[in-house]
């Protein structure tokens, strides 16, 4: 009678059996060799011929397994049985926590029919399962197989579940075992790659200390690591080993395309055991490096809970990686994210350190850094030019030596600076040689080493100064040379215009003496506005208000504008609210102000178009606007516009020293209002001004 013909009538369930099964499981603590001793002795007593033993973790998912077939031990036995697990006996065993007994497997539907299974290969079998439990745990699932159907009874299927118990506590302390075994190699390889990573500050070597790290952990052939552009639409690789991987470096790829691109965009680390089956891999990489990727673990960078990149260990040197591949790597990966940010922010701090000692050094103004009671620590070499004395001898020194300090601008103590603001004045720098130069100095407090000093910036004004006399001498020239000629000219015209109505047969001159009068008012308003450009800089008050209409200024405005419009055929709308108020002002002023913004106005509006003249009530103040048909005023120069001799790039047409809105706004604001422009979609730019109403008891 052959063995199995005995273990089909009479399988050993006898205690010496469960003994002998026990102290032989108790031997053993490594994992993967007590599953393949449970195995073996549950084939050999049961009389199976083949069998697979799945261990679960406590979520419940595939942990470890064995096969055996033909009482011959298969590789990579956990891959193969995870899906037998989720759709076949052994999944319905775990969930349903019974044994079961399958005569025919063709003829039951909790086997997992493979094509391995046809007749024409291994044919229907009988099987029995037994589920694996340890202090009411579920610990895995024993499946035992023999190629004749009906070949198991219920002893059979006992004595499987017999031995499934004996093992149960068994592999629970090899599980946990196999647990603590590789918790502390994670912890090993963490604490190791966390002293190593954070002894430096250089970002290359820091990459390269990562990436070291990772191929001692995981052992794999190749290790690349990619950091995502600022944008984060691309990943750039910064780093990889071996050398010949260096041509990696400086390539980008999307991150919507390949597997390191689904790790950045979702976070989540992956393990690939056959990249060239898989479908998120893109061979592009491999393509320029002619290297050959047969599996990849890829995990994210993170910084402050932001993927900041990606790194990835390649081709594993035992062929598949292990449980705690994407543990380890994820866990570098989160080291290595903070090392990288502290490397890079210090790379960019030594950079703007390095910018600045340039920018200090070759700047072409005299700079000096003193501590906060004055005394000068350092100078940059225009400084020493400018002063003309080494910075040897002008290091301690004072800055009060040098210039005047303004304790109205910066408060006696410098106390003014504490605020962070860069605050400025005008004063004399004095030279050992005894030259005198005018500088406007700029100061402000600045951090140099984790201490506040201030900086001192000296700027020479004289060309400036040179410029103002200049300007002076002009106005004094326009005031004397000019404004008393013109003034007889005026007078003259006046007088032949007088004339001329009374002799109709002059009456052909008219529209001469009428350009000529025109002009010399054109003159004259200049003339005027430059003079009070000159008097309102300096501080003076007006003192030539009186109340009056600003509906008759404008219809005057507009009677001065009205032959120029005329030229160009620009219609001129108004729209002035009736009874508007009376208001304080220089007539003649308000006058001119508005004569310019008319002006301009019908400069940038095109032929036979109109400009939109209005004024209204708002707020105790009247609103008075100039639109025109133009193409408006960029966002950006809508300010500057009204500082002097602003030109704005681009215009068109006559083209002036840029002082008409200078004095515009230096005249309503000495009025008390405020002026702007903003531009109206499609109708070109609205000029706007406001003026105080006159106060009720006034009028």
């Amino acid at each position: 009678m052959t063995v199995q013909e005995k273990n089909r009538e009479a399988p050993l369930t006898s205690l010496e059996l469960l003994y002998h099964i026990s102290r032989e499981l108790a031997s053993a603590l490594d994992l993967s060799t007590l599953l393949q001793r449970v195995l073996f002795l549950a084939i050999e007593n049961v009389g199976a011929v083949n069998g697979s033993l799945i261990v679960l973790d406590d979520s419940g998912q595939v942990m470890d397994a064995a096969i055996v077939v033909d009482r011959r031990l298969i590789d990579d036995a956990a891959s193969q049985l995870d899906i037998i697990y989720r759709q076949g006996l052994a999944g319905w065993v775990a969930r349903s926590r019974q044994a079961v007994l399958i005569p025919d497997t063709s003829k039951d539907e909790r086997w997992l029919f493979r094509p391995d299974d046809s007749k024409t290969k291994t044919g229907p079998k009988s099987a029995v399962s037994a589920p694996i439990t340890a202090r009411d745990q579920l610990v895995g699932v024993l499946t035992l197989v023999h190629p004749e159907p009906g070949f198991f009874d219920q002893s059979h299927l006992s004595l499987a579940q017999a031995i499934a118990d004996q093992a149960g506590i068994a592999i629970l302390n090899a599980r946990l075992y196999a647990e603590s075994q590789r918790q502390a190699r994670i912890m090993t390889a963490l604490a190791e790659s966390a002293a190593a990573i954070t002894s430096s500050l250089d970002l290359e070597v820091v990459l390269q200390r990562i990436l070291e790290q990772i191929s001692q952990a995981l052992r794999v052939e190749a290790v690349s690591l990619a950091l995502l552009t600022p944008q984060g639409q691309e990943l750039e690789y910064a780093a990889s080993i071996p050398m010949e991987e260096r041509n990696m470096l400086g390539l980008r790829f999307p991150v919507s395309q390949g597997i390191a691109g689904w790790v950045a965009r979702h976070g989540q680390g992956l393990v690939v055991p056959n990249a060239q089956e898989d479908p998120l891999f893109d061979p592009e990489a491999d393509r320029l490096t002619g290297f050959k990727t047969r599996a990849v673990v890829c995990a994210p960078i993170r910084s402050n809970d932001e993927v900041i990149g990606i790194v990835e260990a390649l081709n594993p040197v035992d062929n598949n990686f292990g449980a705690d591949a994407l543990t380890v790597l994820t866990g570098i990966g989160s080291l290595a994210g903070s090392a990288i940010r502290h490397a890079q922010l210090f790379e960019r701090l030594q950079a703007a350190h390095k910018r600045y000692h340039d920018l200090f050094d070759d700047n072409i103004d005299p700079i000096l850094i003193t501590v906060w009671d004055g005394r000068i620590m350092e100078l940059n070499h225009q400084a020493e030019i400018t002063i003309q004395q080494p910075a040897e001898e002008l290091r301690h020194r004072q800055i009060r030596d040098l210039q005047v300090v303004s304790e109205e601008h910066l408060g006696e103590k410098f106390e003014k600076l504490y605020s962070g603001e860069t605050l400025s004045y005008q004063s004399t720098l004095h030279t050992p040689g005894g030259s005198e130069i005018p500088v406007q100095v700029y100061v402000r407090s600045v951090e140099i080493d984790s201490d506040f000093h201030l900086q001192w910036i000296l700027r020479d004004i004289s060309e400036r100064k040179k410029l103002d006399s200049l300007r002076d001498d002009l106005i004094s020239m326009i005031y004397h040379d000019l404004r008393s000629p013109l003034g007889n000219v005026v007078s003259s015209l006046d007088v032949l215009d007088s004339l001329l109505y009374k002799e109709d047969d002059k009456q052909d001159l008219k529209p001469l003496l009428d350009i000529a009068i025109r002009s010399t008012d054109r003159i004259q308003r200049l003339t005027n506005s430059l003079l009070d450009m000159n008097r309102l800089e300096a501080g003076q008050e007006l003192g030539n208000r009186h109340p009056d209409d600003l509906s008759k200024i404008i219809a005057d405005s507009l009677d001065a504008v009205s032959p120029i419009a005329k030229n160009k055929q620009v219609e001129i709308v108004l729209d002035v609210s009736p009874g508007l108020p009376q208001v304080e002002v220089d007539g003649d002023m308000i006058r001119r102000v508005l004569i310019n913004l008319l002006e301009n106005a019908i400069r940038y509006t095109p032929e036979a178009s109109k400009i939109y003249v209005g004024a209204r009530l708002q707020d105790g103040f009247i609103r008075t606007w100039v639109q025109d048909s133009g193409p408006g005023i960029p966002p950006e120069d809508q300010e500057r516009i009204f500082d002097k001799f602003t030109r704005l790039n681009g215009e068109q047409g006559p083209r002036g020293f840029g002082l008409g809105l200078a004095f515009c706004r230096l005249a309503v604001h000495a009025h008390g209002g405020e002026i702007g422009v903003e531009n109206v979609p499609g109708s070109g730019a609205s000029f706007h001004f406001t003026l105080p109403v006159r106060p009720a008891a006034d009028c």
